[in-house]
């Protein structure tokens, strides 16, 4: 499989399902989308400058903070 960093990064299309096609059939909107797009790479992507836990959880913690941010959404009134 032929990866591209702009049309089909590794770390979002390495599995059956392109995490983008599971977000817009599911309609999750921004905060939703943003949740499942950061719980679906996290230990996938490389960042210079950080091992591999230290990116697993710093994905999972921008996952909690969209959760948290669409029950804000949610509890507000906000659509």
């Amino acid at each position: 499989m032929t990866y591209d960093d702009v049309n089909r990064p590794e770390h979002y299309a390495g599995t059956k399902i392109e995490v983008i096609d599971y977000i817009e059939d599911k309609g999750l909107g921004f905060c939703l989308g943003n949740a499942i797009k950061y719980i679906s790479r996290a230990g996938r992507k490389h960042s210079a400058g950080m091992d591999d836990k230290e990116k697993e959880i710093q994905d999972l913690e921008k996952a909690k903070w969209y959760l948290e941010r669409r029950i804000f959404e949610l509890k507000q009134g906000m659509s």
